[in-house]
């Protein structure tokens, strides 16, 4: 079936990646070919539950972050923090699944009766299932500053297409990002749809800035664990429950895990973990930017997001 349908579908082949990468374009969103059935299998079966909580973000946006913070959220009653807990043991991608890469694993769950489950997306909004949208279930949207985003995103896919930085060019990249032609489709129809739907549906769908959450971490945690229905208690603020929590999930602690700096991660496309954890800084962009190329990101910014009132700069 997947043969057949890729047939019908535009492809590129990244030329900054030397033709390592062919995407193809499926709903107007570009992505590897083995993720076509399983986003289209998705729209066609999944069915989602009110209680559902769905984790959303553009590639290379805080997606790891995220996923990390909602298990532990979630599974504080489970797990200790600092010694038992399987963020521990575990890439937090592997806790939490993806709905595109594994959905054979989430219909199980649902089968083995979990109330609640938390499941990650790159899906842009339209590209849902339907039964998403018709549960009203809560959706979590992490976004990021777009430049940051666009270096973070050059070096995981240069690292996949196992290519030295001298070997692929950032502007051939930035070019191909401008033009939506990412694993994440368009950035700008991807924030832009969520955007959207925060407006209308507030109670259902929390936006969440990255560079935000690094300044006030404490606020910006409770305020996830409440939108997600797992509030911390007075009692559990005074025992530091929320800072472990905030320890155990920094970039600090992860990335200097064993199991994040060696092995791969489950799914379709097994990614070696130590990709999910380059920096995590603010500002890295300026080592890549030039002025030519911040004048026209910055001018493509006011004119595909001007209008949201995000600072995306």
């Amino acid at each position: 079936m997947e043969a057949e349908m890729l047939k019908t579908l535009p492809r590129h082949t990244c030329n900054w990646l030397k033709g390592r990468l062919t995407v193809y374009k499926y709903q107007n969103l570009w992505t590897f070919p083995h993720f076509v059935e399983a986003i289209a299998s998705a729209q066609q079966s999944f069915k989602a539950r009110p209680s559902d909580v769905f984790l959303c973000s553009f590639p290379k946006s805080g997606t790891t972050w995220l996923k990390a913070l909602v298990f532990a959220i979630t599974t504080r009653d489970k797990f200790d923090t600092i010694s038992n807990s399987p963020l521990l043991t575990n890439l937090p991608h592997n806790c939490l699944p993806f709905l595109e890469k594994q959905l054979e694993q989430i219909v199980a769950n649902q089968k083995n009766n979990l109330n609640t489950m938390h499941v990650a997306t790159h899906l842009p909004y339209n590209c849902l299932p339907q039964s998403i949208l018709a549960s009203n279930c809560k959706m979590v949207y992490i976004y990021r500053n777009v430049k940051d985003v666009m270096v973070s995103y050059y070096h995981f896919a240069r690292e996949i297409a196992k290519l030295s930085i001298e070997d692929a060019p950032f502007e051939e990249a930035f070019d191909d990002f401008c033009q939506g032609i990412t694993l994440g489709g368009s950035y700008w129809d991807h924030i832009l749809g969520y955007w959207k739907a925060s407006l209308e549906k507030p109670e259902t769908i929390l936006l969440l800035k990255y560079e935000d959450m690094k300044k006030e971490p404490t606020a910006n945690v409770k305020r996830l664990a409440d939108f997600i229905g797992c509030p911390f208690t007075i009692e559990e603020e005074k025992a530091d429950v929320m800072e472990n929590i905030i320890k155990l999930c920094s970039f600090e602690n992860l990335s200097n895990l064993q199991v994040n700096q060696s092995g791969c991660s489950n799914g379709v496309l097994a990614i070696e973990n130590r990709l999910y954890f380059r920096k995590a800084k603010d500002g890295d962009w300026k080592n890549y930017f030039t002025d030519e190329l911040i004048e026209k990101i910055d001018k493509l910014i006011d004119e595909k997001l001007g209008a949201t009132g995000l600072v995306l700069k």
